[in-house]
Protein backbone atom coordinates (compact mmCIF):
# COMPACT_ATOMS: atom_id res chain seq x y z
CA UNK A 1 0.00 0.00 0.00
CA UNK A 2 1.24 3.44 -0.89
CA UNK A 3 1.97 5.62 2.22
CA UNK A 4 -1.04 8.02 2.97
CA UNK A 5 -0.05 10.11 5.64
CA UNK A 6 -0.26 13.93 5.72
CA UNK A 7 3.51 14.45 5.78
CA UNK A 8 4.01 12.51 2.44
CA UNK A 9 0.64 13.25 0.70
CA UNK A 10 2.07 16.75 1.63
CA UNK A 11 5.31 15.99 -0.43
CA UNK A 12 3.95 13.94 -3.33
CA UNK A 13 4.48 16.90 -5.50
CA UNK A 14 8.40 17.79 -4.49
CA UNK A 15 8.43 13.85 -5.16
CA UNK A 16 7.29 14.02 -9.26
CA UNK A 17 8.95 17.60 -10.09
CA UNK A 18 12.16 15.73 -8.49
CA UNK A 19 11.63 12.44 -10.85
CA UNK A 20 11.70 15.10 -13.93
CA UNK A 21 15.07 15.73 -13.32
CA UNK A 22 15.86 10.86 -13.06
CA UNK A 23 18.11 9.94 -15.50
CA UNK A 24 18.96 6.45 -14.39
CA UNK A 25 16.75 4.42 -12.80
CA UNK A 26 18.14 1.59 -10.39
CA UNK A 27 16.63 -1.62 -9.22
CA UNK A 28 16.76 -4.40 -6.98
CA UNK A 29 16.03 -7.90 -8.18
CA UNK A 30 14.51 -10.23 -5.41
CA UNK A 31 11.61 -8.98 -3.65
CA UNK A 32 11.03 -5.77 -6.21
CA UNK A 33 11.17 -6.89 -9.51
CA UNK A 34 11.20 -10.27 -8.57
CA UNK A 35 8.51 -12.28 -6.62
CA UNK A 36 8.12 -15.54 -5.75
CA UNK A 37 7.97 -17.04 -9.13
CA UNK A 38 11.97 -15.87 -9.43
CA UNK A 39 10.58 -13.85 -12.87
CA UNK A 40 9.86 -10.61 -13.97
CA UNK A 41 6.45 -9.84 -14.83
CA UNK A 42 4.74 -8.67 -18.15
CA UNK A 43 4.09 -4.91 -16.35
CA UNK A 44 7.20 -5.09 -14.66
CA UNK A 45 9.40 -5.55 -18.17
CA UNK A 46 7.01 -3.20 -19.97
CA UNK A 47 7.58 -0.28 -17.80
CA UNK A 48 11.26 -0.85 -17.25
CA UNK A 49 11.19 -0.67 -21.61
CA UNK A 50 9.27 2.44 -21.29
CA UNK A 51 11.17 4.24 -19.44
CA UNK A 52 14.44 3.00 -21.65
CA UNK A 53 12.45 4.59 -24.53
CA UNK A 54 12.18 7.89 -22.87
CA UNK A 55 15.87 7.49 -22.79
CA UNK A 56 16.10 6.90 -18.73
CA UNK A 57 18.88 4.06 -18.46
CA UNK A 58 18.30 1.34 -15.93
CA UNK A 59 20.59 -0.75 -14.09
CA UNK A 60 20.11 -3.66 -11.94
CA UNK A 61 22.04 -3.59 -8.15
CA UNK A 62 21.76 -6.79 -6.78
CA UNK A 63 23.17 -9.10 -3.95
CA UNK A 64 22.91 -11.73 -6.12
CA UNK A 65 25.97 -13.81 -7.86
CA UNK A 66 27.00 -12.00 -11.20
CA UNK A 67 26.21 -14.84 -12.80
CA UNK A 68 23.40 -15.69 -11.33
CA UNK A 69 21.63 -11.88 -11.96
CA UNK A 70 22.73 -11.90 -15.70
CA UNK A 71 19.65 -13.13 -16.91
CA UNK A 72 17.79 -10.65 -15.24
CA UNK A 73 19.85 -7.80 -16.97
CA UNK A 74 19.41 -9.33 -20.26
CA UNK A 75 15.99 -9.56 -19.91
CA UNK A 76 15.36 -5.56 -19.22
CA UNK A 77 17.86 -4.98 -22.30
CA UNK A 78 20.40 -2.41 -19.90
CA UNK A 79 23.34 -1.25 -21.28
CA UNK A 80 25.07 -0.32 -18.11
CA UNK A 81 27.53 -2.30 -15.91
CA UNK A 82 25.85 -4.91 -13.54
CA UNK A 83 25.96 -4.06 -9.70
CA UNK A 84 26.51 -7.54 -8.45
CA UNK A 85 27.22 -8.50 -4.63
CA UNK A 86 25.80 -5.64 -2.99
CA UNK A 87 27.96 -3.90 -5.62
CA UNK A 88 31.39 -5.66 -4.29
CA UNK A 89 31.35 -6.44 -8.35
CA UNK A 90 30.58 -4.27 -10.80
CA UNK A 91 31.07 -5.62 -14.18
CA UNK A 92 30.02 -4.71 -17.69
CA UNK A 93 28.58 -7.59 -19.34
CA UNK A 94 28.69 -6.38 -23.16
CA UNK A 95 32.46 -5.69 -22.71
CA UNK A 96 33.01 -7.97 -20.00
CA UNK A 97 35.02 -5.23 -17.92
CA UNK A 98 35.17 -5.37 -14.27
CA UNK A 99 34.93 -1.85 -13.14
CA UNK A 100 35.40 -2.63 -9.56
CA UNK A 101 35.76 -5.66 -7.53
CA UNK A 102 36.15 -5.37 -3.85
CA UNK A 103 36.26 -8.07 -1.70
CA UNK A 104 36.89 -9.59 2.07
CA UNK A 105 40.50 -9.96 3.15
CA UNK A 106 41.58 -14.10 4.13
CA UNK A 107 42.27 -12.53 7.31
CA UNK A 108 38.61 -12.04 8.17
CA UNK A 109 37.48 -14.51 6.00
CA UNK A 110 39.29 -17.36 8.39
CA UNK A 111 37.80 -15.71 11.35
CA UNK A 112 34.16 -15.68 10.10
CA UNK A 113 34.62 -19.79 9.47
CA UNK A 114 36.40 -19.93 13.34
CA UNK A 115 33.14 -18.14 14.20
CA UNK A 116 30.74 -19.63 11.98
CA UNK A 117 31.97 -23.09 13.31
CA UNK A 118 31.83 -22.97 17.13
CA UNK A 119 29.95 -26.26 18.13
CA UNK A 120 26.93 -24.34 18.82
CA UNK A 121 26.36 -22.93 15.63
CA UNK A 122 27.84 -25.15 12.91
CA UNK A 123 25.11 -27.40 12.78
CA UNK A 124 22.68 -24.49 12.48
CA UNK A 125 24.19 -22.83 9.33
CA UNK A 126 24.71 -22.90 6.09
CA UNK A 127 28.26 -20.79 4.88
CA UNK A 128 28.40 -19.50 1.12
CA UNK A 129 31.82 -18.72 -0.30
CA UNK A 130 31.81 -17.15 -3.16
CA UNK A 131 35.13 -16.85 -5.41
CA UNK A 132 35.85 -15.90 -8.59
CA UNK A 133 32.14 -15.70 -9.03
CA UNK A 134 31.51 -19.51 -8.30
CA UNK A 135 29.66 -20.97 -5.02
CA UNK A 136 31.85 -22.43 -2.64
CA UNK A 137 30.00 -24.50 0.56
CA UNK A 138 31.46 -27.02 3.12
CA UNK A 139 28.49 -29.32 2.16
CA UNK A 140 25.19 -29.73 0.38
CA UNK A 141 22.56 -28.44 2.74
CA UNK A 142 18.64 -28.22 2.40
CA UNK A 143 18.84 -24.61 2.58
CA UNK A 144 21.77 -23.84 -0.08
CA UNK A 145 20.23 -26.46 -2.31
CA UNK A 146 16.90 -24.19 -2.63
CA UNK A 147 19.28 -21.16 -2.42
CA UNK A 148 21.08 -22.89 -5.68
CA UNK A 149 17.84 -24.05 -7.29
CA UNK A 150 16.75 -19.93 -7.28
CA UNK A 151 19.91 -18.74 -8.76
CA UNK A 152 20.36 -21.00 -11.27
CA UNK A 153 23.76 -21.50 -10.33
CA UNK A 154 25.78 -25.09 -8.87
CA UNK A 155 27.24 -25.00 -5.48
CA UNK A 156 31.06 -26.31 -5.59
CA UNK A 157 31.29 -28.48 -1.75
CA UNK A 158 34.30 -28.76 -0.38
CA UNK A 159 34.64 -29.85 3.06
CA UNK A 160 36.84 -27.47 4.49
CA UNK A 161 35.75 -23.94 3.53
CA UNK A 162 39.55 -22.84 4.46
CA UNK A 163 40.63 -24.87 1.39
CA UNK A 164 39.40 -22.56 -1.35
CA UNK A 165 40.76 -19.33 0.72
CA UNK A 166 43.91 -19.23 -1.57
CA UNK A 167 41.95 -16.25 -3.17
CA UNK A 168 40.00 -13.24 -1.23
CA UNK A 169 36.02 -14.55 -1.28
CA UNK A 170 33.54 -11.63 -2.47
CA UNK A 171 31.10 -12.12 -0.37
CA UNK A 172 30.09 -14.44 2.65
CA UNK A 173 26.77 -15.58 3.30
CA UNK A 174 25.35 -18.19 5.81
CA UNK A 175 22.56 -19.05 5.53
CA UNK A 176 19.84 -20.08 8.69
CA UNK A 177 15.70 -20.69 8.59
CA UNK A 178 15.70 -19.05 12.16
CA UNK A 179 15.65 -15.60 11.54
CA UNK A 180 16.01 -14.72 15.09
CA UNK A 181 19.69 -16.56 15.02
CA UNK A 182 20.43 -14.53 11.91
CA UNK A 183 19.71 -11.57 14.35
CA UNK A 184 21.53 -12.60 16.51
CA UNK A 185 24.79 -12.92 14.06
CA UNK A 186 24.09 -9.91 13.06
CA UNK A 187 24.50 -7.83 16.19
CA UNK A 188 27.17 -10.65 17.41
CA UNK A 189 29.41 -9.51 14.29
CA UNK A 190 28.51 -5.90 14.37
CA UNK A 191 29.62 -5.38 17.39
CA UNK A 192 33.05 -7.80 16.74
CA UNK A 193 33.63 -5.54 13.40
CA UNK A 194 33.63 -1.90 12.68
CA UNK A 195 32.36 -0.50 9.75
CA UNK A 196 35.85 0.40 8.41
CA UNK A 197 36.47 -3.31 8.65
CA UNK A 198 33.32 -5.13 7.05
CA UNK A 199 30.03 -4.33 5.83
CA UNK A 200 27.62 -6.82 7.53
CA UNK A 201 23.58 -6.75 6.42
CA UNK A 202 20.77 -9.00 5.84
CA UNK A 203 19.11 -9.46 2.49
CA UNK A 204 15.98 -11.28 3.53
CA UNK A 205 15.56 -12.40 6.69
CA UNK A 206 17.35 -15.99 6.76
CA UNK A 207 20.37 -14.35 5.13
CA UNK A 208 23.27 -13.10 6.23
CA UNK A 209 25.90 -11.55 4.40
CA UNK A 210 29.47 -9.62 5.11
CA UNK A 211 31.35 -7.70 2.12
CA UNK A 212 34.01 -5.72 1.92
CA UNK A 213 33.65 -2.49 4.67
CA UNK A 214 33.60 -0.68 1.33
CA UNK A 215 31.10 -2.31 -0.46
CA UNK A 216 27.40 -1.39 -0.35
CA UNK A 217 24.83 -0.79 -3.03
CA UNK A 218 25.05 2.56 -2.70
CA UNK A 219 28.30 3.10 -2.89
CA UNK A 220 27.84 0.87 -5.72
CA UNK A 221 25.26 3.65 -7.57
CA UNK A 222 27.38 6.53 -6.54
CA UNK A 223 30.16 5.05 -8.40
CA UNK A 224 27.75 4.47 -11.29
CA UNK A 225 26.00 7.47 -11.54
CA UNK A 226 28.98 9.60 -10.85
CA UNK A 227 32.08 8.07 -11.89
CA UNK A 228 30.93 6.13 -14.96
CA UNK A 229 27.81 8.40 -16.20
CA UNK A 230 28.64 11.71 -15.03
CA UNK A 231 25.48 12.12 -13.41
CA UNK A 232 24.27 13.44 -10.06
CA UNK A 233 22.22 11.95 -7.05
CA UNK A 234 19.40 14.06 -8.30
CA UNK A 235 19.46 12.63 -11.38
CA UNK A 236 18.65 8.80 -10.16
CA UNK A 237 15.48 6.95 -8.87
CA UNK A 238 15.82 3.77 -7.00
CA UNK A 239 14.10 0.81 -5.90
CA UNK A 240 14.08 -1.73 -3.25
CA UNK A 241 12.57 -4.17 -0.63
CA UNK A 242 15.13 -4.85 2.47
CA UNK A 243 18.47 -3.43 4.33
CA UNK A 244 20.72 -3.95 2.20
CA UNK A 245 18.96 -1.54 -0.28
CA UNK A 246 18.98 1.22 2.85
CA UNK A 247 22.16 2.77 1.29
CA UNK A 248 20.99 3.38 -2.04
CA UNK A 249 17.63 3.97 -0.95
CA UNK A 250 19.01 7.20 0.88
CA UNK A 251 21.47 8.07 -1.82
CA UNK A 252 19.09 8.59 -4.28
CA UNK A 253 17.62 11.84 -5.45
CA UNK A 254 14.02 9.35 -5.23
CA UNK A 255 14.18 6.60 -3.28
CA UNK A 256 11.09 3.98 -3.15
CA UNK A 257 10.61 1.07 -1.00
CA UNK A 258 8.56 -1.75 -2.03
CA UNK A 259 5.00 -2.34 0.37
CA UNK A 260 6.88 -5.70 0.88
CA UNK A 261 10.23 -3.99 2.58
CA UNK A 262 10.49 -4.37 6.48
CA UNK A 263 8.78 -1.28 8.10
CA UNK A 264 12.59 0.43 8.97
CA UNK A 265 13.29 0.14 5.01
CA UNK A 266 10.10 1.49 4.11
CA UNK A 267 10.48 4.71 6.72
CA UNK A 268 13.81 5.92 5.33
CA UNK A 269 12.04 5.80 1.55
CA UNK A 270 10.24 8.62 0.04
CA UNK A 271 7.49 6.79 -1.31
CA UNK A 272 6.43 3.39 -1.28
CA UNK A 273 5.21 1.12 -3.52
CA UNK A 274 2.60 -1.61 -3.28
CA UNK A 275 4.13 -5.21 -2.64
CA UNK A 276 6.27 -7.07 -4.97
CA UNK A 277 3.26 -9.49 -5.90
CA UNK A 278 1.21 -6.55 -6.99
CA UNK A 279 3.79 -5.33 -9.54
CA UNK A 280 4.52 -2.81 -7.19
CA UNK A 281 8.18 -1.46 -9.20
CA UNK A 282 5.66 -1.36 -12.38
CA UNK A 283 3.09 1.12 -10.37
CA UNK A 284 6.19 3.04 -9.33
CA UNK A 285 7.79 3.82 -12.53
CA UNK A 286 4.08 4.63 -14.10
CA UNK A 287 4.18 7.29 -11.08
CA UNK A 288 6.92 9.04 -10.97
CA UNK A 289 8.72 8.41 -14.37
CA UNK A 290 6.00 7.53 -16.90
Amino acid sequence: MEKTSASHLASTGNQIMAARDIKLLVVDIDGTIAGKSNNLSEAVKQAIFAVQARGIQVAIATGRMYRSALRFHREISSVLPLLAYQGAWIQDPATEKIHRHLAVSREIAHQLIDYFEQPQLRSLLSVHFYINDQLYVRELTRETQIYAERSGINPIPVGDLRKVLTNEPTKVLALCDDTNLINELLGNLRRQYTPAELYLTTSVATFFEATNASVNKGYAVRYLTEELLGLQRANVMTIGDNFNDVEMLEYAGLGVAMGNAPAKVQAIAQWVAPGVEEDGAAVAIEKFLL
